[in-house]
């Protein structure tokens, strides 16, 4: 499920669906995909040997959402939205949060991304946002002042 945080914000929108597009790819390709188990592994990124990108609209999305109280900075290696290893914004989550899973096939989850990222930069193109694929801590502890 994708929640929209702002009916009005036309950039959200747009991200909403950019992450419900990802989504129908995903459930329409359950064997390569992979199968989630929330089991929040890979939400500990050095454990896990795992880096997570995102762009600034799946930031902005995700600070507009009605769920979220503003970004929140990471301090160690796992997801600050990731408590008791469950994922706190799973409705908001990244696009490649939504990709990844530890038994997915990886060809088909880097060009999943690849597609993704494409629509991302047409998005920024769109808003004039410059476009960044930055790793989830410098980008969390950027846009959250830490």
């Amino acid at each position: 499920m994708v929640a929209s945080p702002e009916p009005n914000n036309r950039l959200c929108e747009r991200v909403a669906e950019i992450y419900h597009w990802l989504d129908s790819q995903i459930s329409g390709s359950a064997g390569p995909a992979g199968v989630c188990e929330a089991c929040g592994k890979c939400c500990d990124f050095e454990s896990f040997e795992h880096r997570l990108f995102v762009t600034a609209p799946e930031l902005m999305y995700l600070a507009e959402s009605p769920d979220v109280s503003g970004l929140k900075p990471m301090t160690t290696s796992r997801c600050p939205y990731n408590t008791e290893g469950k994922c706190t914004i799973y409705e908001y989550r990244f696009a490649s949060c939504r990709i990844f899973c530890c038994r997915g096939n990886k060809d088909f989850q880097s060009g999943l991304s690849e597609s993704a990222l494409k629509k991302f930069k047409s998005l920024c193109t769109d808003f004039q946002i410059p476009y960044r694929y930055t790793d989830l801590p410098a980008a969390l502890n950027n846009f959250a002042g830490a």
